[in-house]
This record gives C-alpha cells, structure tokens and sequence, in this order.
C-alpha cells in the first residue's frame, strides 16, 4: 500500500512521507498482522510535471503464520515501490494513473508460490463540493495476485468518498471488489467506515471500521482468527 495507494497527492513538488502506528494492518479488508500492531512508513518524491515516486514499507505475519499449518515461511516485512502520473482534467477532476510493486523478501519453501504482486492501476476523484470528495480507481494485477496460482489478471475496484467536517475533521466511507483470477471462491467484496484528525503538527488520528462478505472457512489463519472479519483499528502518523 503504497503512498500513490494511501491518497497522498502533493500540491507541489517535493518530497512528503509519514510514519504510522496502527493498531492493526488491514489492507482490502483483510489483516495483515492477524489483528496486531503494525509500524509503517514511507516517502514520495512529486515533480510540478506530475510524476511522482515513492516507497512504502510496513511489518506483516499473513505469510509467516502459515507456520501454524506446519509451513516454514519466513517473512515479516512488505515493501512496496511505486510510480504514477497525477493530472487534473478541469478544476475538480484529478486522475492517477500509475503501477505498484508488493514485495515480500523472506525465505519461502519450494514450490510455494511467492506472494509478490505487480499492479498498473487508474483512478479518479471529483471534487463534488468543497468539502465532499468522490473516487475511483481500478487495480490490475499483471502477476499473480498475492500468491495465489494461476491468478494474473485479478482486479480490485476501489469506491470512496470523504467529507469535511472542518476543525481538521474528516469522515472517509469506502466500498471495495477484489476478483482473484482461477480463484473465484476468495473472491470478496469489503467495506469502511471511518473518522479522521488532522493536527497542525502534522499528526493524525485515525479510526475506522472494516468488515468483509469474504467466506470465513478460507480466511480463517492457522491460529483460527478470521482475518477477513469486521474489525476496528486505531492510527496514529506523522508526516513530514
């Protein structure tokens, strides 16, 4: 979940990034800490032409707690890279167009199909009022998506809307359609709630409410936790 993917969009050129605290890593609905905390941090580089480029890293455990199931995995990092196109068709139509590299470096077994995934994505945000935003985007999965075999050609819709509350107050609602190529029973769709505070010293707080149709037999981790379940999480970032 790259920066280009968390909805930073520099008004000028220059370098921005955040470090982040959360309560729990939920990325598309699903955990990736299986409900625990999780330390994140990334930068973006935003030219005046547009192109921007950026790095974003967090610690996961979805593919080590496959050791409870009794398979050796070794990997409790994601990193990801990205770079994109950021334009404005009018004065309150912006578009993002872009591709998105997970990463997942660790030591996997063989014939485990390794998780890393590679995106090209286009998305859209109307300003409908000054305070209400509305967005779309689409991401294509040009690898197997996330480990699942045979699963390149995969997509996730992303709809979202937020509005202003002033005071640095912000609501966020979000709906969510992730497709898995030759892998149509995973296949969910999700959804968010949330609030957010913006402070003047560049920290924010975040808290939202995640919840899934996802079939919980098939997300349901070696240590029985549903990790496609509703769940609340806390954030708290600072950027510079």
């Amino acid at each position: 979940m790259a920066l280009a993917m968390m909805g930073f969009a520099p008004a000028h050129a220059g370098v921005i990034g955040s470090v982040t605290l959360a309560s729990d890593y939920i990325f598309r609905g699903v955990s990736q800490t299986n409900g625990d905390p999780a330390v994140q941090a990334g930068v973006e580089y935003a030219a005046d032409s547009g192109v921007y480029a950026g790095a974003w890293g967090s610690n996961v455990s979805w593919l080590s707690d496959y050791g409870a199931t009794g398979l050796a995995v070794s990997n409790s990092l994601e990193l990801d890279v990205c770079a994109g196109y950021r334009g404005k068709l009018g004065e309150r139509v912006s578009y993002d167009v872009g591709a998105l590299y997970y990463g997942y470096p660790g030591d996997y077994p063989a014939g485990f199909n390794r998780p890393d995934t590679g995106e090209v994505y286009a998305g859209l945000t109307v300003a409908a009022t000054d305070a209400l935003s509305l967005g779309a985007k689409y991401s294509h999965a040009v690898t197997d998506l996330f480990g699942y075999v045979d699963s390149d050609g995969s997509g996730y819709l992303d709809v979202n809307a937020t509005y202003a509350l002033g005071g640095g107050w912000t609501l966020v609602a979000h709906g969510g359609e992730q497709w898995i190529e030759g892998n149509e029973a995973y296949e969910y769709a999700d959804w968010k709630l949330g609030v957010s505070k913006a402070f003047d010293n560049g920290f924010s707080l975040g808290l939202a409410y995640t919840d899934t149709d996802a079939d919980e037999a098939l997300y349901t981790n070696g240590y029985g936790h549903d990790i496609a379940g509703s769940a609340v999480a806390l954030s708290v970032s600072k950027g510079f």
